[in-house]
């Protein structure tokens, strides 16, 4: 999938008057080399879900997995909004990220290859996962992957200049 190139804008109230607007390749490059992320989720009666998982860029969107049976699996069933976020934490220095869109399940086995060899690239060997049933297998059963493309997204600069860039998505 290509990668969508966003409307960006810096929103004023937020940024110092020197702050520019960050490009959306820098972005990919944090979300590239992240480690950990957090996923928001909505429980079925209505409470959020958050919890720290890895997960890796892929042709335009941020790719997590999950037991079938675990917490965030369960919430997606019934709705598939998410906010995924990520970066430093600190007040003074570094970036942080925000993610929103759909997390949108990937079956194709070729697409899910393509995933698994991303994950061992990014993680290393004890990320290696087989493919097959739709998803990925693990000897805790069988796991979810969900492909997140962003909607709308945020960086959050901070430090001199902070600065809060807004990309939006059309799809």
């Amino acid at each position: 999938m290509p990668e969508i190139e966003p409307g960006t804008t810096l929103d004023p109230r937020y940024s110092d008057d020197k702050a520019t607007p960050d490009d959306w390749s820098k972005a990919v490059e944090r979300l590239k080399s992240a480690e950990v992320y957090w996923l928001s989720t909505v429980r079925p009666e209505g409470r959020p879900h958050v919890t720290p998982l890895i997960a890796v860029w892929h042709e335009g969107g941020l790719h997590f997995c999950t037991g079938v049976e675990e917490r965030k699996a369960k919430n997606l069933r019934d709705n598939q909004e998410v906010v995924l976020t990520t970066g430093d934490n600190a007040l003074n220095e570094g970036y942080d990220l925000v993610i929103e869109g759909e997390a949108v399940r990937v079956t194709d086995e070729a697409r899910l290859r393509a995933i698994a060899a991303v994950y061992v690239d990014k993680y290393g060997p004890d990320w290696q996962f087989e493919v097959g049933d739709g998803g990925f297998r693990s000897t805790g059963g069988p796991v979810l992957v969900f492909r997140v493309s962003p909607r709308t997204a945020f960086g959050f600069a901070k430090g001199d200049p902070f600065g809060q860039t807004r990309w939006q998505f059309t799809q």
